[in-house]
């Protein structure tokens, strides 16, 4: 059984799903309690049921952050998970992530961190599980990406590798000690996992994790069997093998929707309600939106859309830039909750401001689609593309590093290189430090930027042209 990137969802949630002719349609899944009800039920048919989690799972949600991480561990040892592996949890930073994870009941694992100073691992690289007739090596692989793409407070102290090096040195030690069976827990997304596979063919099954994929089938490369289950617990994996000999034999796979029919485990609920119950002014209504707000597609969403123009009103300036992060459930149009508002960027950060010349505005989004779409994999090393407000970039995604921009326009009038221009931007993420000068926070902070925007009246939408327009 596979749970990956849960975001620290713990009820259900709105999810979306696409139906004929690109209509989106909302449908209430997920929740833990629910996940719980699931897995006993597998475990009731058998008894040799291992249950892993990608990570992406202490981070994700406002209760949960705001308590660092800490309201949602009993009710993760309440799961029956076996092993994780992470890549968000790492927002708290490297010692409090440790903290956290020595709380669980269940390893967290990672081949590829390594403290600073010793040059040693952090964490246990594998485990092996022993059921009869078979044992199973369980390899974990982080996100590489910690170190090197995110805010530095979430490596202190520790680096991050591909896990290129480690893996075929793992995957010798633990046919050494007889394990049948290695699976990969990954969480350095398909396509770099499809390239791991493709370097070490030994591996039998790889449970993928980071890009939020919702395989409908395994991916079968080679003799490996892969999956992935989509994200903030609104699916399952589930993969039942027929072994003989300690080879698979055969494979039978489903996508588990974590529908709101499913009963949920009334003692797990019950836990999570008194863990929420600090938050209830989360329920609160605070807004209208007459238009479906959601993450889910990979050159601009609506719900990036409505944070940046939040931001640009907050601050006056009309360019803005965030990151493209996957996690956020969608919003249907209609009212908005504080608890559904906070969950677009639960840090509530501050909007901040910068000043970007003209080719550093080009260059810094060359960079972001050579890290979102390289032929290279591990070169992929963001979320979906940049969000950005008050320009338009045509580009061609066929073409090399650098040379992928073929025009940017600044409003209607094409940007001028060697020219200043103000921007907003949310987290490090959406602007580098590495990029612009006269850099500084605002002392208006995103939750405070949407509530501005909603008390205008319900949001429509209709003001922002697509900004990435590929040719």
């Amino acid at each position: 059984m596979q749970l990956n990137d849960c975001h620290a969802y713990l009820n259900s949630h709105p999810e979306l799903f696409w139906e004929e002719g690109g209509v989106i349609r909302h449908e209430e899944c997920g929740g833990l309690s629910r996940i719980l009800t699931i897995v006993e039920q597998e475990r009731k048919l058998n008894k040799n049921c291992l249950f892993l989690d990608n990570g992406d799972t202490l981070h994700g949600t406002f209760p949960v952050i705001q308590s660092k991480g800490e309201l949602i561990v009993p009710i993760l040892n309440k799961l029956t998970l076996e092993a994780m592996t992470m890549h968000w949890e790492f927002f708290y930073g490297p010692e409090r992530t440790k903290e956290l994870t020595n709380q669980l009941n269940y390893p967290a694992l990672a081949c590829n961190i390594y403290d600073q100073k010793t040059n040693q691992l952090i964490y246990e690289p594998y485990l092996i599980k022993n059921y009869p007739g078979v044992s199973v090596g369980i390899i974990g692989l982080a996100s590489n990406i910690v170190d090197k793409t995110m805010p530095a407070s979430f490596s202190e102290g520790i680096y991050f590798t591909s896990g290129e090096k480690e893996l075929p040195v793992l995957i010798k030690e633990l046919r050494s000690k007889k394990v049948d069976l290695i699976l990969l827990l990954s969480h350095v997304g398909f396509p770099q996992e499809m390239q791991l596979i493709k370097e070490n063919p030994d591996l039998d099954i790889c449970f993928s994790g980071h890009t939020h994929h919702r395989l409908q089938k395994p991916v079968i490369s080679g003799k490996t069997i892969v999956i992935q289950s989509g994200c903030h617990g609104s699916f399952l994996g589930r993969l039942r093998l027929k072994i003989k000999n300690g080879k698979i034999i055969s494979h039978e796979h489903e996508l588990i929707k974590v529908s709101a029919e499913i009963m949920p485990d009334q003692e797990l609920q019950a836990m999570i309600d008194s863990a929420l119950e600090p938050f209830s002014e989360l329920d609160q209504i605070v807004g209208q939106t007459k238009t479906d707000l959601n993450r889910n597609e990979m050159l601009s969403t609506t719900m990036d859309d409505f944070m940046l123009k939040a931001a640009t009103d907050a601050t006056g300036i009309a360019i803005a830039f965030s990151n493209g992060w996957r996690y956020g459930a969608p919003i249907p149009a209609g009212p908005i909750t504080m608890g559904a508002l906070t969950n677009i960027v639960p840090m509530n950060p501050p909007v901040s401001k910068v000043t970007l010349s003209g080719q550093e505005i080009w260059d810094m989004l060359e960079e972001n689609l050579e890290r979102t779409f390289s032929a290279d994999p591990f070169a992929q090393m963001g979320g979906y593309l940049k969000r950005a407000r008050g320009i338009t970039v045509t580009f061609k995604i066929e073409n090399p590093k650098d040379t992928r921009i073929q025009e940017i326009f600044v409003g209607s009038e094409p940007i001028e290189l060697d020219r200043s221009y103000e921007a907003a931007f949310v987290t490090d993420q959406g602007v580098g430090p590495e990029y612009g000068t006269n850099r500084q926070q605002t002392e208006v902070r995103v939750f405070d930027a949407m509530l501005d925007l909603l008390a205008k009246g319900p949001y429509d939408g209709l003001e922002q042209p697509e900004t990435f327009i590929l040719i």
